[in-house]
């Protein structure tokens, strides 16, 4: 008799202890009447009715997924190896308890998916250079397409963009290549400006025969405080015109 008491009594005990959950901040809890959906509930102390009523934990902090790393065929038909990272947390855990069977893995496989598809869109070029708005359209197609099983999708980060040793070479002689055409321009305009400015400076120095001649002493004292053995005669302008007026003249015929 005693042993039957005892035995009812650590039944009712684990009746008891079954029927009480205790759900922590950030979770919640699913619970369903024989199998039907009745409700979610917590934090805290929660009461079920044993053997009616279950109960499924669900954690609603950020979960942090890495991607794993995908191949994928740039628009330009370039082979690359890509993966990111994504982040995101349950918003509605009744939707991501019963609309999937099992949200991490349906979450991880649609962003591998869709990871290669918007990459395989894009340029080499943009895969490089343009990873805040990738970033930004992997992200809004998880979050459409994910919101019907209670997830939302935070952000995506494309952590590396790993290329083939040929073409990082090819990449560098491109960029080898692009710095020496600018450097080209650069020079070309750094020499008609300052061929606009010596018409300018020549435009002035024209207009007075005083200022040419301050030009030629200036000169004259630049090369004299400098180790040369150049030794510089000016030849004043008016001679010049001089000297051609008179070899104009004598190239006449005598009438």
């Amino acid at each position: 008799m005693l042993i039957a008491v005892a035995a009812l009594l650590v039944l009712v005990v684990l009746l008891l202890l079954s029927a009480i959950r205790i759900l922590r901040e950030y979770e919640r809890g699913v619970v369903f009447t024989l199998g039907r959906f009745s409700g979610v509930k917590g934090p805290g102390l929660i009461l079920l009715v044993p053997l009616i009523q279950q109960l499924v934990r669900m954690d609603l902090r950020t979960i942090v997924h890495s991607v794993p790393t995908q191949d994928v065929i740039s628009k330009d038909n370039v082979s690359v190896k890509v993966n990111a990272v994504i982040y995101f947390r349950v918003v509605d855990p009744e939707r991501a308890t019963i609309q999937v069977e099992n949200f991490m893995q349906a979450t991880s496989e649609l962003a591998q998916t869709t990871l290669r598809s918007v990459l395989g869109k894009h340029e080499l070029d943009e895969l490089l250079a343009e990873r805040d708005r990738l970033n930004a359209d992997v992200q809004e197609i998880l979050d459409a397409q994910t919101d019907a099983w209670g997830i939302k999708v935070a952000n995506v980060e494309i952590k590396h963009v790993d290329i083939d040793e040929s073409m990082v070479r090819a990449i560098a002689r491109q960029a080898e290549a692009e710095r020496e055409r600018r450097a080209k321009v650069i020079n070309a305009e750094g020499e008609q400006q300052a061929a606009q400015k010596l018409v300018e400076a020549a435009q002035i120095l024209s207009r007075d025969a005083g200022a040419m001649q301050l030009r030629y002493l200036s000169t004259l004292n630049v090369i004299a405080n400098e180790r040369s053995n150049t030794i510089v005669f000016p030849f004043p302008v008016k001679l010049d015109e001089l000297l051609a007026t008179i070899a104009g003249r004598a190239a006449q015929p005598v009438s």
